[in-house]
């Protein structure tokens, strides 16, 4: 089954409940200061909206990429009710010559919230593609789950290489400055997708001028 598929199940078989809630990721809201030095910002694989409604409700004007109609959907919805304007645009981001050319080097910040579900064998063409997105001296902010996380299964993928470590992150973004590279735990509840004690890592790297 491909990505489309999966998650568009995910997200019909929620009903009308949000997967992941409507609250923004606690990482991403804690640096509202940070994130408001930017005009605009990328969420990739923005699922339904929690994380880009809130980032356009700071002000900044907000595309969020998302391989999910479903999932768009609902965001669509959740813009409407908070009074926010998003760009939506289904896309699959590991897509051959994606991004297109008039996305590169576009956004002050490309966020990426969980968006571990491939592998060693296309995550370099995910790191890739946000980099691509991202302008000289923007930023990327980067929220995963850590191997310990096998051990909570409290939400995130099964498959231990899919999980972030700090040397991964420092090998994988080496020739940006990384501002913060954190690896913590915490008790997170964001709808019934992630619910519970969290093995975590959060990143903000920023792209040489």
């Amino acid at each position: 089954m491909d990505q489309d598929s999966i998650w568009s199940k995910r997200y019909r078989d929620a009903g009308t409940d949000y997967l992941f809630g409507t609250e923004p990721n606690r990482f991403l809201a804690r640096r509202e200061n940070l994130l408001q030095s930017g005009r605009n910002a990328v969420s990739i694989a923005d699922g339904e909206g929690r994380n880009s409604v809130w980032l356009a409700e700071l002000g900044l004007e907000v595309t969020a990429i998302e391989i999910s109609a479903v999932a768009i959907e609902k965001a669509r919805h959740l813009a409407a009710a908070r009074k926010v304007a998003v760009d939506f645009v289904q896309a699959d981001i590991l897509a051959p010559g994606w991004p297109p050319a008039a996305l590169h080097d576009a956004f002050d910040w490309t966020v990426g919230i969980f968006i571990q579900f491939v592998g060693p064998e296309w995550r370099e063409r995910q790191f890739e593609a946000m980099k691509q997105l991202t302008r000289p001296g923007g930023r990327i902010l980067l929220q995963g789950y850590t191997p310990r996380q096998l051990e909570y299964r409290t939400g995130g993928p099964s498959a231990v290489e899919n999980l972030y470590t700090a040397e991964l992150l420092q090998a994988a973004f080496g020739d940006w400055q990384i501002e913060e590279l954190v690896e913590y735990e915490d008790h997170i509840s964001e709808g019934s997708g992630h619910v519970g004690q969290s093995a975590l890592i959060g990143m903000v790297a920023r792209k040489p001028e």
